[in-house]
């Protein structure tokens, strides 16, 4: 009953109280990263496969310049990542504009992360079983060691989610999260510099 009827409603007012709340941050994240991004812009973003493999724009604040070599190339991930870009990221501020893609219902709170679109033909049938569920901005896999266990182990806990979604599970991911975050341990939720090597249907 909480999956089919409540987690919906529950993401809608949590996202708008949220919204609410981080709007002096996101102002201040904006201001900064127009000032350091070098005419790069705000915001970035990517497609996503959601709920059922359907795509969607995931939006996040933009942390890196689009600085490029003489021929016009992008420079390296490394490169390009500003000082201020670094800060938010390590505190997952990037990920502050999701909260409209949760609004709209591309994501709910917690749920498995939404990962590249090119990876859906190499998940086998159990691993697909993640996008039965919206995606979310964190889940039972990024409290359970993110990026130091296997994809293997990251996709078993996504469907062990999948399979146990409850009010209760979801109150637990969203305090091991807000723990984690505040004793600083690393929780990075989106993917980039910080992400594990991409996943080729093997490792």
């Amino acid at each position: 009953m909480y999956s089919r009827y409540l987690k919906r409603s529950t993401d809608i007012i949590f996202a708008l109280i949220l919204i609410i709340l981080f709007t002096p941050v996101f102002v201040i994240i904006a201001l900064t990263l127009l000032l350091s991004n070098k005419g790069a812009g705000i915001f970035f973003t990517q497609d996503r496969p959601g709920k059922n493999e359907k795509i969607f724009k995931i939006i996040k604040f933009k942390t890196m310049s689009n600085e490029a070599d003489n021929l016009g190339n992008l420079l390296p991930d490394e490169a390009r990542l500003t000082k201020v870009g670094s800060i938010i990221r390590k505190a997952s501020l990037d990920e502050i504009p999701q909260f409209y893609n949760v609004l709209i219902g591309d994501m709910s709170l917690i749920g498995p992360r939404p990962l590249m679109p090119e990876y859906l033909p190499l998940y086998d049938k159990n691993q697909s079983r993640r996008h039965q569920v919206r995606p979310g901005i964190t889940g039972w896999a990024q409290c359970n060691g993110r990026n130091a266990i296997s994809w293997a182990e990251k996709f078993a806990l996504d469907v062990w989610y999948v399979d146990n979604i409850s009010f209760y599970v979801d109150l637990r991911i969203l305090f091991l999260t807000i723990k984690k975050v505040i004793n600083k341990e690393g929780l990075y939720l989106g993917g980039g510099i910080e992400s594990m090597r991409a996943f080729n249907g093997k490792n």
